[in-house]
């Protein structure tokens, strides 16, 4: 602090000239004597060219516990203070005297960041500093004090322009930073940063641009012609990163194609663009990629896409003929499993997130207590709900997950036929049967297409058919390049055959009589197209509800075909949105047969067959028939026929026959069952 705020000197006096006599003759005397400094000073603003400007007195040091001043003594202090303001004789023109009785003892103390004759002309300085008493200018105080004395707007301007001074490249040119010019300064700083940003912003914006109906500026995605496309494909494509972000364009430019896509280019140039960009970055051929990309709007199918490419979450269900699932579930956390219930929806179903151990060797595993078993295949077993005491048929049940299910909900009751046409997979089957405990499961391997000829006659059947696979393409990642159409054409066509013999294996008078079409596969052609198949085929057949609380209704109509009404009853379950692989099930009621005459039957002597008499529409009863002349058969020419059917009925049910060693004749008897 300096020496006048120290003594709390008073106001100074106005300024007199100085004459031989005077205070200011005598206050020299007293510099150049090494006297002590007097009090009371005045302070002066002198230009370099010696002309008078003002004198500035500086005000008295107020007193903490001073009192406001009021009435006249306060407007005479006030009128003192206006006359400290008064003129300088235009003969002073020493400017080094000046300085010291300025300064006084402070000669050889310079002014932090400025010099005197600096501020000369400057009219903006004391607007710039404020109050000239706040400043410390007495060589006694420390740097910080200084600092501390410094308005805090003046010492934030001072601490930007320092900051920013070291990156500013011009600033040594335009001399150093003073109070004077540290406004300007900043000023220009401000400016140039303004002036970076908007040649970064022009720059962004060099790329080809459109302006909508709306008047935004909207980025055109510029599609690649065939010729470039051509190039990209004999030089082994672009970077698998670049193709990403041109499938993120398509994308964008699908979703809004009036808006983004650019002048001269339809729709189906983009879609094949994105087609043939997954089929490169996913690694499909294109047929499948096209397939399955026709499937979803266009930002759910690169989901669809995405999601193949991860593992779906490993699940188990327990085997409720041996332990429940809560005692399952300790007996795998002690064992260091990380698991949870799969969801509300299964009672059996548990996901395993980590484990410590092997999770298909554990003792439980062997004891029979679960089997690994995908939650999508959980479904089928649920839509298909078998009941004690019933006989149910699994057309094509290997490696037997879905088998021992129903064997579960049977409680070991009733019996469950497990078919498999492939002989080699059926010991697996056998192995997971016995673990399990499956005590009603028979084991078998015939073609599906021949079972209403082996056996016939079930309250339930389970068609769990053969497809394509482009559900479990996160299991099986060689679907994606090894199916073509005729794949889909060869084996649409079987399911069209198994699910036709799985409906003529029910026995239509059962308390159930319920056939389950299921599949691995996501596409139209395996799945809803084959259920339409069936349902045209077979008129006393109709769709019911699968029970399933979730998962997405299945087409009515696709890409120009319409299926029929009550298809959305069947269900859709995808990877990206149910986080399990991609799945179908449709549950089908089976009815008693319709035809477009009436057809009589009445109970043979033997009792269980019945002859056939088919009476044409309109007739009330057979007496009206018969007195119409109007019978279609003639029961002596037609006997051996009609026997032969029967004979042909009796053994799709089970029944055993006697060989037929000589053509039956007309009179012959019907063939009863042996024993």
């Amino acid at each position: 602090m300096g020496r006048r705020a120290k003594n709390k000197q008073g106001d100074p006096e106005a300024f007199r000239p100085a004459s031989k006599g005077s205070k200011l003759a005598k206050r020299k005397a007293e510099d150049d004597g090494d006297k002590p400094t007097p009090k009371k000073a005045k302070s002066v603003i002198i230009d370099p060219k010696g002309k008078r400007k003002a004198t500035l007195a500086k005000p008295k040091a107020k007193k903490s516990a001073a009192k406001p001043k009021t009435g006249k003594k306060a407007s005479e202090d006030e009128d003192e203070d206006m006359d400290a303001w008064e003129d300088v004789e235009d003969g002073m023109d020493d400017l080094d005297t000046h300085k010291k009785f300025m300064f006084n003892d402070s000669d050889n103390e310079e002014f932090p960041g400025a010099d005197i004759e600096d501020l000369g002309d400057d009219d903006d300085f004391l607007g710039q500093t404020g109050e000239l008493q706040q400043l410390d200018l007495s060589d006694s105080g420390s740097d910080a004090d200084s600092d501390e004395q410094l308005p805090t707007k003046l010492k934030k301007r001072a601490l930007a322009s320092d900051s920013d001074s070291d990156t500013d490249e011009n600033s040594d040119e335009d001399g150093p930073t003073t109070l004077s010019n540290m406004e300007k300064k900043s000023r220009a700083l401000e400016v140039k940063a303004d002036r970076e940003l908007e040649k970064d912003l022009a720059d962004a914006q060099d790329q080809e641009m459109k302006e909508d109906e709306d008047g935004e500026n909207i980025e055109v995605f510029v599609l690649p012609t065939a010729e470039e496309r051509e190039l990209e494909k004999k030089n082994g494509g672009i970077d698998l990163h670049d193709v990403n972000q041109r499938i993120q364009d398509c994308v964008r430019v699908l979703t809004n194609f009036k808006r983004f896509a650019a002048k001269g280019r339809s729709r189906s140039e983009y879609i094949e663009q994105i087609i043939a960009d997954i089929a490169h970055y996913y690694g499909y051929n294109e047929f499948l990629t096209e397939k399955l990309f026709n499937l979803f709007p266009v930002q759910e199918a690169i989901e669809f896409f995405e999601a193949n490419e991860i593992p779906r979450p490993v699940t188990i269900r327990t085997n409720t003929l041996r332990t429940r699932r809560r005692d399952l579930a300790q007996a795998l956390i002690n064992r260091g499993v990380n698991l949870e219930p799969i969801g509300k929806w299964t009672k059996v179903g548990l996901q395993v997130f980590e484990s410590s151990i092997p999770i298909g060797a554990t003792p439980e595993y062997l004891a029979g207590h679960y089997m690994l078993q995908a939650a999508s295949s959980f479904l089928p077993v649920m839509a298909l709900a078998p009941e004690p005491n019933e006989r149910v048929l699994d057309m094509a049940s290997a490696p037997g997950g879905k088998t021992t299910y129903i064997s579960a909900l049977l409680q070991n009751t009733g019996i469950v036929f497990a078919n498999d046409a492939n002989k080699a997979r059926t010991k697996s089957l056998t192995a997971n049967v016995h673990r399990l405990g499956c005590k009603n499961v028979v084991v078998c391997s015939y073609d599906g297409r021949e079972f209403p000829k082996v056996m016939g006659g079930f309250d339930r059947v389970l068609l769990d058919a053969p497809c394509s696979g482009t559900g479990v393409i996160s299991k099986d990642a060689s679907v994606k390049v090894n199916k073509s159409d005729r794949d889909f054409h060869l084996l649409s066509h079987l399911q069209k055959q198994l699910i036709l013999c799985a409906i003529d294996s029910v026995d239509p008078a059962s308390r159930g009589a319920v056939v389950v079409y299921s599949t691995c596969s996501v596409t139209v052609d395996e799945n809803e197209a084959v259920v339409d198949y069936a349902l045209r085929k077979r008129p006393h057949v109709q769709l019911v509800p699968t029970g399933l609380e979730f998962g997405r209704e299945g087409f009515t109509s696709y890409r120009g075909k319409t299926f029929d009404d009550k298809m959305h009853l069947t269900r859709r379950f995808y990877p990206h949105v149910h986080n399990m692989d991609g799945f179908y099930v449709a549950k089908l009621k089976i009815g008693k047969r319709r035809r477009a005459a009436k057809v009589e039957e009445s109970e043979d002597e033997d009792g269980g067959e019945k002859d056939v008499t088919v009476v044409p529409e309109g007739a009330e009863d057979e007496e009206d028939a018969e007195g119409e002349g109007t019978s279609l058969f003639n029961a002596e020419e037609d006997k051996i026929y009609l026997d032969e059917s029967k004979r042909k009925q009796r053994k799709a049910k089970g029944y055993r026959v006697k060989p037929r060693t000589t053509p039956a004749k007309p009179a012959a008897p019907t063939a009863k069952v042996a024993g």
